[in-house]
């Protein structure tokens, strides 16, 4: 159990959320090259992103490994992503730092998403059973 579901609940819901944070985070950045806010996509965006990062910390793991750091890196850049984009209002140097940091947050999300696709999808794991086969790092 985790969070009063269970871990098989607790795993979708976590996809879903991450899910939607890419998508979402894909059309956040085809509003950046078009030069238009899109200010509830982004909120969309940030939020889901965020909690994917958050959730994956509440899987069981024996020890801190690469997932935990990616989870780390992903909420340090979310976090100055935010503050450029809410309490700096995108002036100055915060708008590239906003834009750096969305696209790395939006980068990192869709990276974890791949590793886990080739890690527990079926059709997908004779593709890549180590992580380091032409496939993989094709994705």
């Amino acid at each position: 159990m985790i969070a009063g579901m269970s871990t098989a609940a607790f795993t979708q819901l976590h996809v879903l959320i991450s899910l939607v944070g890419i998508l979402s985070g894909l059309i956040v950045l085809a509003g950046m090259w078009s030069a238009k806010r899109l200010p509830g996509w982004t909120a969309l965006y940030l939020s889901t992103t965020v909690l994917t990062s958050v959730t994956g910390f509440l899987f069981h793991s024996k020890a801190f490994g690469p997932p935990h750091v990616f989870g780390v890196i992903s909420l340090a850049v979310l976090a100055v992503t935010i503050v450029a984009l809410y309490k700096y209002r995108l002036m100055g140097a915060s708008r590239w730092i906003y834009v750096v940091g969305a696209v790395l947050a939006l980068y990192l999300n869709a990276f974890v998403a791949v590793v886990q696709a080739f890690q527990k999808v079926s059709f997908l794991k004779p593709l890549a059973p180590t992580g380091s086969e032409p496939p993989f790092a094709i994705a």
